[in-house]
């Protein structure tokens, strides 16, 4: 499968969040990554569906969009036509994961589902035999917060999804989020990882280190 690099505009400038779209464009990027807190799922707030809405006018790049929310189905219509691509929901808050995911195909979007560090994967196997994903998120650290550092374990997990994607033939791309720099690049395409969400490590680097680190990922 294609590898892809995917930089969390959380990490770069809120005084000018056109500007952190236009380095992502210019050094090649084909996505950008969009973290939604609300503050009571995770510790932290981030954007509303206003704020991708207007990254939304000035970027054509494939806005990948993760809703961190107690409730996500009540914002999926909202980031839907905010101009999301694909939207990714949590396993953990209680709601129906299933009419969410029904949901988001009837607006036309991708859609993924996200675990954290702590949530085993047999939590979505239902999931992913009775639906069809286009993206399973592993989280590499406890969401809510950047520049943590990046969990090593999750990676056991990503090599379980890869070997069921195998088994069921599927077709769903294995994200990591958190804590992502060039260092974990190899480990992390040896478990099986397609899309590597990096924010810290991107956002605060050179022009020379984001090529380098766009090169190890294979995009």
């Amino acid at each position: 499968m294609e590898k892809i690099l995917a930089p969390s505009i959380l990490a770069g400038n809120h005084a000018n969040l056109k500007n952190a779209l236009n380095i992502a464009e210019q050094d090649g990027r084909k996505w950008i990554h969009l973290d939604i807190m609300d503050g009571h799922f995770v510790p932290n707030l981030s954007f509303g569906p206003q704020t991708v809405a207007d990254l939304r006018k000035e970027s054509e790049l494939f806005f990948d969009v993760h809703l961190m929310l107690d409730n996500p189905h009540i914002y999926i219509d909202a980031f839907a036509q905010a101009g999301a691509d694909l939207i990714t929901i949590h396993i953990e808050p209680s709601y129906d994961h299933l009419k969410a995911i029904d949901q988001v195909r009837k607006v036309g979007k991708k859609v993924g589902i996200a675990i954290n560090p702590g949530t085993p994967v047999d939590d979505i196997l239902d999931l992913i035999n009775s639906v069809e994903l286009d993206l399973i998120l592993c989280m590499t650290v406890n969401p809510g917060f950047g520049g943590q550092s990046f969990i090593h374990d999750v990676l056991q997990k990503v090599e379980k999804l890869a070997a069921i994607r195998d088994e069921i033939s599927g077709n769903y791309l294995i994200e990591v989020d958190g804590g992502v720099g060039p260092q974990h690049i190899k480990p992390c395409l040896n478990a099986g990882v397609d899309v590597f969400v990096a924010g810290t490590a991107y956002y605060k680097g050179t022009d020379s280190e984001r090529r380098t680190f766009s090169e190890s990922v294979g995009e």
